[in-house]
């Protein structure tokens, strides 16, 4: 079954983060990455630039309205992601605990809707 891993970060936290933190952090990631990748569990993951590029896009009365930055203030932003094949959610979820990036924040896990069920 898939399951994407969202990763939320705390930017503040990251921003105060020494460099070489960050790097080994980011290595640790790549590693972590090819490891799922070469068992044949991981099926795409990237990283997101900065929540200050994003654009919101709604559709309000049938014009679209964009707006810079994120949809809500929130303490941790989406950062990436990790799309995953897992046998089930504890699976998952023990994928989830190894993903690096979650020590400055959270990973979120959900499974990915079978379009077979929509």
């Amino acid at each position: 079954m898939k399951y994407l891993c969202l990763i939320y970060v705390d930017e503040k936290r990251l921003e105060a983060t020494p460099p070489q933190e960050l790097e080994a952090v980011a290595a640790a990631c790549d590693a972590h990455s090819e490891e799922l990748r070469r068992s044949g569990r991981l099926l795409a993951s990237e990283r997101l630039e900065s929540v200050q590029t994003a654009t919101t896009v709604r559709k309000v009365d049938g014009s679209v309205v964009t707006t810079d930055g994120p949809f809500a203030e929130t303490k941790e932003q989406l950062a990436g992601f990790f799309l995953v094949d897992a046998r089930d959610l504890n699976d998952a979820i023990r994928i989830a605990a190894d993903i690096p990036p979650g020590r400055f924040g959270c990973i979120e896990v959900r499974p990915v809707l079978d379009s077979g069920n929509t």
